[in-house]
């Protein structure tokens, strides 16, 4: 006898974006925290319902900005003043005017290189499966359904209570995923 696999989460289709919405504020009301929600299109109000936090890629952005600044700076100043100093007509060492064009260059470049690789990681990617893929018509995510997903990690997931919980949302069906 084979033993059942363990489930990823329970899902509920929708027929709205609407109704999603409110599915989510209810799941968040009644204590779930692992929740996700996926729709065709972007809708507003659902990444409030779902309690994302502020966005943190900004701030990764503007240290790899001004790491890259700082950086770019240094490496001249280095150069030109400790490592290799030439005394050209008389001009200072450290001229700082003629640092400033790679050092916003390099700014720029790290903070849109930690903006690309700070978004990838922040949001798990590259993951090219996820069990989500393997529940019946998830194809409809990207065409007409609504679907919210309470994951079996959250400490209030039950599978009776949450199943209950979903069908007192009235969706269209409920599903589970497994964890493969």
């Amino acid at each position: 006898m084979k033993a059942a696999p363990p489930a990823y989460g329970l899902v509920a289709e929708f027929a709205s974006d609407q109704l999603l919405v409110d599915a989510a504020r209810r799941a968040r009301g009644a204590g779930y925290r692992y929740i996700d929600a996926y729709a065709p299109f972007s809708v507003e109000g659902l990444s409030d319902a779902l309690g994302f936090r502020g966005d943190r890629v900004a701030l990764i952005t503007l240290v790899g900005g001004i790491l890259g600044g700082i950086g770019a700076y240094f490496l001249q100043w280095y150069t030109a003043v400790i490592d290799y100093p030439i005394n050209a007509g008389g001009r200072p060492l450290h001229s700082w005017p003629a640092f400033i064009p790679a050092t916003f260059e390099m700014t720029v470049l790290g903070a849109a290189l930690a903006a690309f690789f700070g978004m990838l990681i922040l949001n798990g990617l590259p993951r090219l499966v996820h069990p989500i893929f393997n529940m019946p018509d998830f194809d409809l995510a990207s065409r007409n359904r609504f679907f919210l997903c309470i994951e079996a990690r959250d400490p209030r997931f039950d599978p009776g209570e949450t199943r209950a919980f979903l069908d007192s949302l009235e969706p269209m069906r409920i599903a589970e995923v497994e964890a493969r």
